[in-house]
Formats: C-alpha cells, structure tokens, sequence
C-alpha cells in the first residue's frame, strides 16, 4: 500500500469514527462496543486491504498520550490517599490473575509451555487504561471507586508489559527466576518514576519561559512520547515514566499555565484524545481479520476455540473478583482488629470494580507483538481476541446497570469538605478584599467605585447562594436561560451587521469570542 492510499485509509477511518460515534449516540450503545463492531465489519468489506498492525507502533503512537492524558486529569490528592488499593490492583490482582490464566490455560492446552501459558496470561490479565476511560466516562461513581479504577488503568499496563516480557524470554531461554523477575520489576518502576519525574520538571521550568500559548501546547502535546520513549531507550518502564511526568504536569498546571492556553489546550487535546482513543478501537476491529483467517474462518474459529475463549473468559472473571473480594475480607479482618485505617468498599463496590475490568489496546499489542515462532502463537492471539471483544461487548455495555443494581452511594468522609457552592463564596470574598484593598489611592481616596460594588454584590449573593443553595438554584436556572437567550440574540444582530457589510471581519471574530466566552460560562454555571 503506497502512502497516498494509506493516507485515505485513515481518512476514511476518521468518517467511520464520526458515524459509528453518531450511530452509538442514537441507539444508546457505549461508543466502544460501535467502533469495535464497526471496525470489525471494515476489516471484511470487499475490495479493503488487509491492514495489517504492528504492535510496537500502536504501543507507542497511542498509549503515551492517553496514559498522560489520564494522569492529566486524575486527582492527585486522592490518588496518593488511596495508592495502597491502587496498587493492590495494578500489581497485585495483574500478578494473581496471570497465575490464574496460566493455570487454566495449561489445562485446556497440556501440550503448551508453562511460559506460553504465562505469557498468555501476562496479555489479558491489565483492564485497559483507554477502555477503562471509554466505560467510565458514561457512568457516575463514587469517589473512591472512581480514583481505584482510573489508578488502576494507569499503572497496571506497566506489571503486564514486564510479566510479558519476562514470559517471553523464558520461553526463548528455558529459564526463569522469580527473584531476579521481582527485582527487575521494581528497578524498572523505580528507573520509571526517576525519568518521569524529572521529564516532568524540566517540562515546568521550559513552560515558564517559553510565553507563547501554542508553543507550550505543541510542548505539552509531545511530552507524552517524551517521556515514553526515554523511558524506553533507557531500558525503565516508558509507562511509569509517562504516568509519572503527567501528574507534575497536572499539578504545576494551574500555576505555569495561563488562562487562554488552558482553554485553547483543553480543546486541541479533547479532540486529540477523541480521535486517539477511537481509532485504537477501531484499529482493533480491523485487526480481527487476520486473526480469523490465520484460524481458518469463523466456522472453524467457533468449533475449536469458543470453548476455551469462554473458559479463559471466565477464568478471568472469577481471577479478579476472587482478588477484590480476598483483599476486602482482609481489609474488614484488620479493621475489626484495629491494623488498618482503610474502610471496606462494600459489597456493592465490589462487584462493580470486579465487573468494571475492560481489556483493550495493550492486550493487542502485547498479543499481537509475540514472536512468530512463539509457541501456540495463533492460539493466544485468539485467546486475546476473545477478551477484548468480550470484556468490551459484555462488560463495557451491562456496567451502568450493575452500578444501578448495586446502589453505590458517595459516604461522608469521601465527600470533599467544602462544596461548589461554598469555595466559590471563599473565593469571591478574598476577591472582594482585594479590591477593597485596591479601589482606593495613597490618599484614601476612593478611584473605583463601581468596581467596589460590583465585586461587593458579587460575594454577597454567592454568599448567600452558599448558605440556600435549594432555595436559589431553579431561580439560578433561570437567570442563566435569560442569559444565554440574550447572548444567542447578541451573536444573530452580531452576524446581520457582518453580512450587511456594517462591520469588518476583525470586529467580528473580537465580539463573538466575548459572546463564547460568556455563553460557556453561563452553561459552566448553570451546570
């Protein structure tokens, strides 16, 4: 294929991206499960070329801006309060249900190697970071669930990557060692989290002095291959790196970042991460056809491996409630004894993190990226397959109503202690005390009256809004409907002065970004 057609080809998949989306909008399907049928009905289109992906190249052109773009937005401030879960699940659950798949996998398949059986279980054991965002984002949950399963996502692609590569050496070699595997592990983290950590504070002193917006945005677009790749040469985990660099990012964004640039990033990256995350599913649904004719055909694919991909499925599912359920008994045991501060989820909670375990992009590259002598080779690809398509098509669809069914509700202590309501009040007075401050010259005298009141009106009503929150909001509703009427009026006069040549290009695009700007923050507070 020349670069012209492959260059059509993707804008092809782009439309297939923005169809399917609409298509799964209209019929309430999760837009995953859309684009990974549809992806899958492409692969088998007449006339369309076996596209054909090379793991290596997906691993690094889609999993650092989407691991950074996840460490962008998680809280931080949770997510260390709740690091001992996290890592709970991102190392510890990802080790058992290796062990598990292994296990289950050598006794469909006597004849594989222990190693190929590992490496199997290395490719599905981490739920995906891109799939886990693709469930989450159409679902409410409670905090703590919420940073569980996003922490979670972030980090355990990086225990899948070294259990895989240590499978596959020890199936190349014959040996293997625990301790040197345990070892490796954690320097590789370790090396990770160093290399993050300072590609992520070179990355707030360069933003400091670069000024420019879209220079700090192209900056900040490119430090997740930055980090990754870095990582990589350097022989450390690229994942932890990325991971690591994101959140300094985030948390020196608010003071290195300005306004426009935070606005303006926000939208290139929303529509970046939209486009990425798409086309990894889409990538995975065309990858099905090689797959299916390496196996012979459907026929043959449903008559000699449905069996084990629903065994290996099941395995799977059991591993990982076996593990959260073993890890809440133990944490209710310790807290009746006093040992642990940590609260149980609940049951309820747990069956949603157990059910919550999607699979995706990593699974097939990891799969995809086995040596072509790798014993029982197409067997695991099929096996990888099965997961995806399965965790994605059942668990990705039923999960909004297992949290309904579960009756998950946000406790006390994982409520921050000041609402929207409240900070936005803190805030307007220690603004209205600037202005105080400033209204009036060296002589007392005072020079801005009218922005006195306004900044006085303004924290006495968001005062007050704090303190009768239910009484004010449909009147708050209100207000704001008013408004957006009368900025959509603004922008219809707007554009019959520039159609009628009253008014130039230029005034033009200045008035509709003050009419943007407070449209977007009439919808902000009405939201």
């Amino acid at each position: 294929m020349d670069g012209t057609h492959l260059f059509e080809l993707v804008i092809a998949m782009f439309l297939a991206i923005i169809a399917l989306h609409y298509l799964a909008h209209r019929l309430g399907l999760p837009p995953s499960v859309a684009l990974l049928a549809g992806g899958a009905t492409l692969a088998f289109a007449p006339g369309l070329p076996a596209i054909t992906v090379d793991p290596e190249l997906v691993l690094v052109i889609f999993l650092p801006p989407l691991l950074l773009d996840g460490a962008w937005s998680i809280a931080v401030a949770r997510l260390r309060r709740h690091m001992v879960g996290i890592a709970s699940l991102a190392i510890g659950a990802v080790l058992f249900t290796t062990v598990v798949i292994a296990v289950v996998a050598h006794l469909l398949m006597p004849a594989l190697p222990w190693a190929a059986c590992a490496a199997l279980g290395a490719i599905v054991s981490p739920p995906d970071a891109v799939s886990a965002r693709a469930v989450l984002e159409r679902v409410k949950l409670p905090r703590r669930l919420q940073i569980l399963l996003e922490g979670e996502s972030l980090l355990n692609d990086a225990s899948g990557l070294v259990l895989f590569r240590f499978a596959v050496a020890a199936a190349a070699t014959g040996t293997f060692s625990p301790t040197s595997a345990i070892g490796n592990f954690f320097l590789l983290a370790f090396g990770g989290a160093l290399v993050g950590a300072v590609v992520g504070i070179v990355w707030v002193k360069f933003v400091r002095r670069l000024g420019d917006e879209y220079l700090i945005i192209a900056a900040t677009t490119l430090l997740a291959w930055i980090s990754y790749l870095l990582g990589e040469f350097l022989h450390v985990s690229g994942v932890i790196a990325t991971v690591t660099t994101g959140l300094i990012a985030t948390w020196h964004q608010h003071t290195v970042l300005s306004a426009a640039t935070r606005m303006r990033g926000s939208s290139f990256w929303a529509v970046f991460v939209f486009l990425m995350e798409a086309s990894v599913f889409i990538l995975i649904g065309l990858s099905l056809r090689d797959v299916v004719e390496r196996g012979g055909g459907f026929g043959q694919l449903a008559e000699t491996m449905a069996l084990p991909a629903l065994a290996i499925l099941l395995a799977l599912l059991i591993a990982r409630f076996a593990w959260i359920f073993g890890s809440e008994l133990v944490i209710r045991i310790c807290s009746s004894l006093g040992l642990a501060r940590t609260r149980p989820i609940g049951g309820g909670g747990a069956v949603v993190l157990g059910w919550a375990g999607v699979r995706g992009v990593v699974t097939l590259a990891l799969a995809l990226s086995l040596p072509q002598d790798f014993p029982s080779r197409d067997f695991i690809l099929v096996m990888a397959f099965a997961v995806i398509v399965g965790t994605v098509l059942v668990q990705g669809t039923t999960l909004g109503r297992v949290i309904s069914w579960a009756g998950l509700i946000e406790t006390e202590s994982e409520k921050a202690r000041m609402t929207m309501s409240q900070a936005e009040a803190a805030m307007a007075q220690v603004q209205f005390a600037s202005v105080r401050n400033l209204a009036y010259d060296g002589d007392g005298k005072l020079i801005h009256p009218q922005l006195l009141e306004r900044y006085q009106r303004r924290a006495t009503a968001i005062v007050d809004y704090a303190a009768r929150t239910e009484d004010y909001q449909p009147m708050l509703h209100a207000h704001f409907d008013v408004v957006l009427e009368a900025v959509a009026v603004g922008r219809k006069e707007l554009i019959r002065l520039h159609r009628a040549g009253e008014i130039d290009d230029e005034t033009l695009q200045e008035l509709e970004r003050d009419l943007d700007l407070e449209e977007l923050s009439a919808i902000s507070a009405k939201a």
